[in-house]
């Protein structure tokens, strides 16, 4: 595999604006912001929960172009414009994330289009041993 990988899907402004859905270096994965539109046919749902899962599908669809999927995730960042939508949509990040237990920010931001309730992003690492364990710790802050 080349030591940098750009993988463009469905979304016009990839190519109005100029950059990639996913960006491979080396071991580390990238997946731009990703909104919960079908990109092919500019249809969004009109709640929170099913822009949430939209956007992850799209999320899923872009990590697997690059052999990954949502275990390998290492950083999440969520932006959501109306506090009244987190626990609607935290419930689907939960449906994906439990146990997984990536990295997470939310932060309450407008986007840039009205209808748009969300948009993800992650950050992800391909593992040199899929099967290996993950060391997990609890601390006190």
């Amino acid at each position: 595999m080349a030591e940098i990988v750009k993988v463009k899907s469905n979304s016009k402004y990839e190519e109005l604006i100029g950059y990639s859905r996913v960006v491979v270096a080396g071991d580390t994965i990238y997946v731009s912001n990703t909104a919960g539109r079908d990109y092919g046919t500019r249809e969004i749902a009109p709640d929170a929960a099913g822009q949430a899962r939209k956007a992850l599908k799209n999320i899923e669809g872009a990590l697997a172009s690059v052999g990954a999927g949502f275990k390998d995730v290492v950083r999440f960042r969520g932006f959501v414009p109306d506090p009244a939508d987190m626990e609607a949509v935290n419930a689907v990040y939960a449906e994906v994330f439990k146990g997984i237990d990536p990295a997470c920010t939310w932060t309450c931001t407008p986007l840039a289009h009205h209808e748009m309730k969300v948009e993800f992003e992650v950050t992800a690492y391909r593992r040199r041993d899929p099967a290996a364990p993950e060391e997990r710790r609890r601390i006190t802050l």
